[in-house]
């Protein structure tokens, strides 16, 4: 059975192994992705409320800590803000929007080639297809009124194996793609209510309480 699946394969013509190619591009940028993202998807929520809770003790060089120790455009964003704990609230808020264009793009790093694969494939399976029919009507025409059936269906299989192909790897890129893009949307929410959540709180009830052991450690 491997054996038949192989030939079969290989009667996709040129074309077939350039979808291949992209086949083993695109994996590869999924699986990178989804890791990275993993790994930078925090519970935003439970993670802001233990910095609330240290802040609350007045220690503010632990909550920076705690912020370099974790991973993620989330961590960075709070950690802007609790650098200009003391400064104005139009000094903080530029500094943790700072931080935020820094980390953003990075999350959508190499989504888009793998929605330029999902683009690209069809027309791939499109040039498989023509390129297939051509070498039909070369082979009708060299084999005239007798013309095997075996010599026409060698361009009928590179056609149909071609735009099968690129069929097959389009719409799960297509799928992977959108996967990725709303896993990006939710980590851009989470990093938006941390920030104004975090800078509230700042504003608010962390200088509001009073100061007595506050750590020093935050930028002016």
């Amino acid at each position: 059975m491997p054996g038949f699946e192989l030939s079969l394969f290989a009667r996709g013509g040129p074309m077939i192994w350039v979808l291949a190619g992209l086949a083993v591009l695109c994996l590869t940028l999924f699986v990178e992705r989804m890791l990275f993202l993993h790994r930078g998807q925090i519970r935003a929520k439970a993670f802001l409320d233990g910095i609330k809770n240290i802040l609350a003790k007045r220690r503010l060089v632990e909550a920076l800590t705690v912020c370099e120790e974790t991973p993620g455009p989330v961590a960075a964003v709070v950690k802007a803000a609790l650098l200009h704990a003391e400064a104005p609230a139009e000094v903080m808020r530029f500094h943790v929007q700072e931080a935020a264009v820094v980390e953003l793009p990075v999350l959508e790093r190499r989504i888009g080639a793998i929605a330029a694969i999902a683009q690209v494939a069809p027309l791939v399976g499109i040039l498989g297809t023509i390129l297939g029919m051509i070498t039909t009507f070369v082979a009708f025409e060299k084999g005239g009124n007798y013309a095997m059936a075996a010599a026409l269906s060698r361009g009928m299989w590179q056609a149909l194996l071609a735009t099968a192909g690129s069929l097959m790897l389009a719409i799960p890129a297509h799928l992977a793609h959108h996967l990725l893009a709303a896993r990006v949307r939710s980590i851009v929410r989470d990093v938006e209510w941390s920030g104004n959540e975090i800078m509230k709180y700042l504003t608010t009830e962390y200088r509001s309480a009073p100061g007595e052991g506050r750590e020093s450690g935050a930028g002016h």
